[in-house]
């Protein structure tokens, strides 16, 4: 319930400071402009505050946070006094117009702009891109356990995060990933990860795993947490060993666990168990029970504590000079993912899945939020960037629509006709509404058990 609550609450957070500066953008250039504006509303629906400035301008907090706008006097929209005419939004060049309407998404890249830069003054906490067991292609590639990757394809990495977005970009686009690697012992060496191997219709979020690939930061320590009575381990292992190895294999992490426990079982006869007891390194015999229902076939009777992440080994911090830079290139990046997966999405290269809605929107928010202040900032620097962009689509309806249609102004001499409009208008309506259809679909297939 908590959580409920506080992604929520968040999500009306995030989106409150969003659609603030979206629609002030087109306030403050429309007020420059010489337009009226009539009304300048966070949300939508019954007022819930309100207040009228010396120009006549309405301010209001509405009842439904999901968004907001900006009334301007229009004759298009309702009688025009003739001493107001020249106020008007339909009344002024095309020049003036298009300003207005780009000012919006200009408003939320400048948002975004700040927030990062005020997130690098802070430092974002991480963890890096280090390597834990390795399998399958990974091992192939001559990838080992320490290994720290610090470039994809040429692009650098400082976390786990930036790396695995980079090598899902290289496995949507079908191609191998050029790897830049620090190995533990303190070489530098390079490999190439065959991603143009994997199967068709992998699972995107899942690409580092399939690649077989794991982050060190979410190995568990393979520590005991409870013995079932009457198990081969009971009076054997007791709550709290830290297995260290089993039958001579050692054990770094708790995920070994099972599967050395099968092959011990498939071996036949005891095997030694080696544990890390109270300061003290034991050596135990014992001899798992086969067991149909068991991961591998084989049990001895162990849970394994599901113990805690470590602290985060990575800080992402610039001074407030170094800042600036720092934020236009993260800015960058993050548009350039974006249109990559946008442009991806529509060739077929990757997954409509991808889109997420309010739930999944709000959940990031409350995750974020939880991280701390740094993450927060992030998650609204990406959110903003992701606002911009859409309404900078040439989608009748959003701002980029709008735009359309006062450019082939500028260019033909005369605004289109009211039916183009209008018949554009109901395009994209349809397209909008599909996108929001499809992602509210991916939010509530997401909640289902899987």
């Amino acid at each position: 319930m908590a959580d409920f609550l506080g992604s929520i609450w968040w999500m009306i957070v995030s989106l409150g400071v969003l659609v603030t500066f979206h629609e002030f953008g087109h306030f403050w250039v429309a007020r420059r402009c010489g337009v009226k504006v009539l009304r300048f509303s966070v949300g939508f629906g019954r007022p819930l505050w309100t207040r009228r400035d010396r120009h006549g301008t309405e301010f209001v907090v509405a009842m439904l946070p999901l968004g907001g706008y900006v009334r301007m006097l229009d004759e298009r929209e309702g009688n025009v006094h003739p001493a107001e005419r020249a106020h008007a939004f339909n009344n002024k060049p095309v020049l003036q117009r298009i300003a207005i309407v780009a000012a919006g998404p200009i408003a939320n890249i400048i948002l975004c702009l700040a927030l990062l830069w005020a997130m690098f003054i802070i430092g974002r906490a991480d963890y890096s891109p280090t390597l834990g067991p390795v399998q399958g292609m990974a091992a192939s590639a001559n990838l080992h356990p320490g290994d720290r990757l610090t470039a994809v394809d040429d692009r650098p990495v400082q976390s786990w995060a930036e790396a695995s977005i980079a090598l899902t970009l290289a496995a949507m686009d079908r191609r191998d990933a050029r790897l830049d690697v620090l190995g533990a012992d303190g070489d530098d060496h390079r490999a190439t990860l065959p991603l143009s191997q994997l199967p068709k219709g992998f699972a995107e979020q899942r690409v580092p795993e399939l690649a077989g690939l794991s982050w060190s930061f979410l190995q568990r320590q393979a520590i005991v947490a409870a013995i079932t009575p009457g198990s081969p381990a009971d009076g054997v292992l007791m709550a709290g060993d830290r297995i260290l190895a089993v039958d001579g294999q050692n054990v770094d992490s708790a995920e070994q666990v099972e599967p050395l426990i099968a092959a011990l079982g498939r071996r036949g006869g005891p095997g030694m168990v080696e544990v890390q007891r109270d300061g003290d390194r034991l050596a135990l015999e014992l001899t798992p029970r086969q067991d149909a229902s068991a991961p591998g076939g084989w049990r001895v009777g162990v849970a394994m504590s599901a113990g805690a992440l470590p602290p985060q080994d990575v800080r992402i911090q610039y001074g407030p000079l170094a800042a600036v830079p720092a934020a236009l290139r993260e800015a960058g990046q993050m548009t350039g993912n974006t249109l990559g997966v946008m442009r991806r999405m529509v060739t077929g290269d990757a997954s409509l899945k991808t889109l997420s809605g309010p739930i999944g929107i709000a959940r990031a928010a409350n995750d974020s939020a939880k991280r701390g202040l740094d993450w927060f900032l992030f998650f609204l620097a990406t959110l903003s960037l992701g606002l911009a962009i859409l309404n900078f689509l040439p989608i009748p309806i959003l701002d980029g629509g709008h735009l359309l249609y006062y450019l082939i102004e500028l260019v033909k001499g005369s605004p289109l006709s009211d039916r183009v409009m209008i018949a554009g208008q109901y395009v994209g309506l349809a397209l909008l509404a599909g996108l929001m259809g499809l992602a509210f679909y991916n939010d509530i297939l997401g909640q289902l058990p899987r």
